[in-house]
Order: C-alpha cells, then structure tokens, then sequence
C-alpha cells in the first residue's frame, strides 16, 4: 500500500499544478555509455535565476560555490537578495548530508542520494533516513525519499543548452518540525546535467494539511524554480 502511495503522489501533484508553466525540453535516446557526474573542485560554481512559478516573479538570484572538497563537499551559497544561505555538504559527492534547499534547512543522520544513484532512465530507490533542523539538534524526524529516473531530454535555458537526465523526487508522509501539520508532502522535478555537476533546472514544491484537512484543500509551501544563468 505505501509503495502504491509512492507511485500516486506524483500524479496527484500534477493535477494539482498542471496548468503552471513547464519547461520546454526535447526527449534524447539514452546514451549507449551513461554519463559520468562531473568531479567537484573548489571554485566551481553555478548560478541561478530562482522563480516564483505561480507567478513567475523573480525571487532572488542564487550563487553556489564549492568551498572545501574531501570526505565532505561543502558548497556555500548565497542571494543577491537574501544574503549568506546555509551551505550544502556532501559526503561523499552525490549524497547529501545537509541540505538547505528546503525551509527549514535539514541535516540528516546518514547521508542521502542527491540524484539517481545510476544514471539509467527507470532506475529508482527509495531511502528512510531521520533528520534534524539545522541549527536545532535536539530533536529528530523521519524522512522518507523516492528518487527515481524519468528519461535523457535536452533543456535550454540562460547558462546555454544542455543534455540533462530528468527523474523526480517524491518524499511522501515526511515528519515536519512544525507539529501543526498532521501530513507533508514535497516534490522535485529535476534536470540534472553530468557536465557540470548539478542541476539545469530544479522545481520544488510541498503540500501539508492540518487536523481535519483532505488533500484537496491541501496547503502550499513556496513552488520555486532553479533555472541556470551561468556556471564554471
């Protein structure tokens, strides 16, 4: 039954967000060898122009940078708007240890694949992990993650035009650090390009109820969208 679940939850999201903008792609044949991600060394960098996608505003514009590469990866971040961000930390590269993408910023007890474990369209894992609220140590809660590989597609945006391997999280029933929500729900769509590293696009969003609520009259987090500027 939870892995049925697991399967729905995407569909669901997408009749609920259906009629907002998407990304523009054209579907590529899987390459006969697959991709290798791109090593990370200190002074890479990425930046991304990060939407609203309800309205499509502006948010704020985000500069990642790697800083320190080891056992830990650790990429510091920051908004022309918002200022220091939390950083991101690896360990080892391609499994996330603390992730500050969502809000609250999450450090997990072990580390979590942050793409696709193989480069494969139809590849998918799940994971069960537990984590903190960064800064809060004191208490912890349950995580739940299904990565799963959709197909090659090439994307164009800003930073130029890319091959990218698109696949989709879905964390279902998640434990939130605000008690109010009885339910959570986040989804990613991501365009994950081997050649630098990291993402061409990334859209985020959640849904969370509280006592009494139905999914229909779910409520939103922030839906945003990551889209590349420039990178090196």
């Amino acid at each position: 039954m939870q892995r049925l679940l697991i399967l729905l939850l995407p569909a669901v999201l997408a009749a609920c967000i259906a009629s907002q903008p998407y990304p523009v792609t054209t579907p590529l044949p899987q390459p006969v060898t697959a991709p290798k991600m791109r090593a990370p060394q200190v002074g890479q960098q990425w930046v991304y122009n990060l939407r609203n996608v309800f309205n499509q505003e502006l948010v704020d514009i985000i500069t990642e940078e790697v800083v320190t590469v080891g056992p830990q990866v650790r990429i510091q971040r920051s908004g022309l708007k918002a200022g220091p961000l939390p950083d991101e930390i690896q360990q080892p590269w391609g499994y996330i240890l603390q992730d500050s993408h969502w809000n609250p910023p999450q450090k997990f007890q072990q580390a979590l694949p942050l793409w696709p474990e193989q480069l494969v369209p139809g590849w998918s894992g799940f994971y069960r992990a537990r984590y903190e609220v960064v800064g809060y140590p004191d208490n912890d809660y349950y995580w739940g993650l299904n990565v799963t590989a959709v197909q090659w597609e090439g994307v164009n945006v800003p930073a130029g035009q890319f091959p990218t391997l698109k696949y989709q999280n879905v964390a279902p029933y998640f434990t939130s650090n605000d008690f109010s929500r009885v339910a959570n729900i986040r989804n990613d769509d991501v365009w994950l390009s081997p050649e630098i590293g990291r993402w061409v696009i990334r859209r985020s969003s959640g849904q969370y109820l509280w006592a009494g609520m139905f999914w229909g009259e779910a409520l939103w987090e922030d839906y945003l969208e990551w889209e590349l500027v420039s990178w090196k």
